[in-house]
């Protein structure tokens, strides 16, 4: 939930649920680890109150465990947070899991794989960026496809999603390349981002 009406989420969220989308992705952007800002915890607690969509919520923050109680309980779901802000992932990875939420670690586009590679068995999931965070509107990067296939090659049942200039045409690669779970891609939990 970026671009969209904010003074008509609850309309939004309605629609989307009349579309058959399965869950929302929300970009929480604090205007330091990324230049924009978005939407906080108190807000996404707002939303929670109007729907039964799950939250997959893409912490883009310098401090990420700092916040991280507020982003639980405000509900959400899945918690996704960058490698490039928190380099020693596994103790926040691992209060996500023991808050009752998914884990999620998300890698921009020039961040090697092998950055995340020796902490995957802590995640229910990893979040390639196919666009640097922080904007929306950005052009596909292809240079995500070799990561998640390499991924998926390593990680069969791991649910990989992607994030970024996704169109019909980009969707259908990422797909092809081992991606089961993204904005506006997937199979059959997909979802899209409004």
């Amino acid at each position: 939930m970026l671009n969209c009406d904010f003074a008509r989420v609850a309309e939004e969220l309605d629609a989307l649920k009349a579309a058959g989308v399965r869950a929302v992705h929300l970009d929480v952007m604090d205007g330091h680890f990324v230049p924009n800002l978005s939407y906080g915890a108190p807000v996404i607690a707002d939303w929670r109150r109007r729907t039964d969509f799950p939250f997959d919520t893409h912490l883009m923050m310098s401090d990420p465990g700092r916040y991280l109680d507020d982003f639980v309980a405000a509900g959400c779901d899945v918690i996704i947070f960058q490698i490039e802000a928190v380099p020693d992932p596994i103790p926040l990875a691992r209060r996500i899991r023991a808050a009752g939420c998914q884990a999620s670690i998300a890698l921009n586009p020039p961040t090697p794989l092998s950055t995340i590679e020796p902490y995957l068995d802590e995640f229910d999931a990893v979040l390639v960026m196919s666009v640097m965070p922080g904007f929306g509107g950005q052009k596909f990067d292809p240079t995500a496809l070799p990561k998640v296939r390499a991924l998926r090659a390593a990680r069969p049942g791991l649910r990989i999603s992607i994030d970024g200039g996704i169109k019909p045409e980009t969707a259908e690669l990422a797909v092809a390349a081992g991606v089961s779970w993204g904005k506006g891609v997937g199979r059959e939990n997909s979802m899209i981002e409004k």
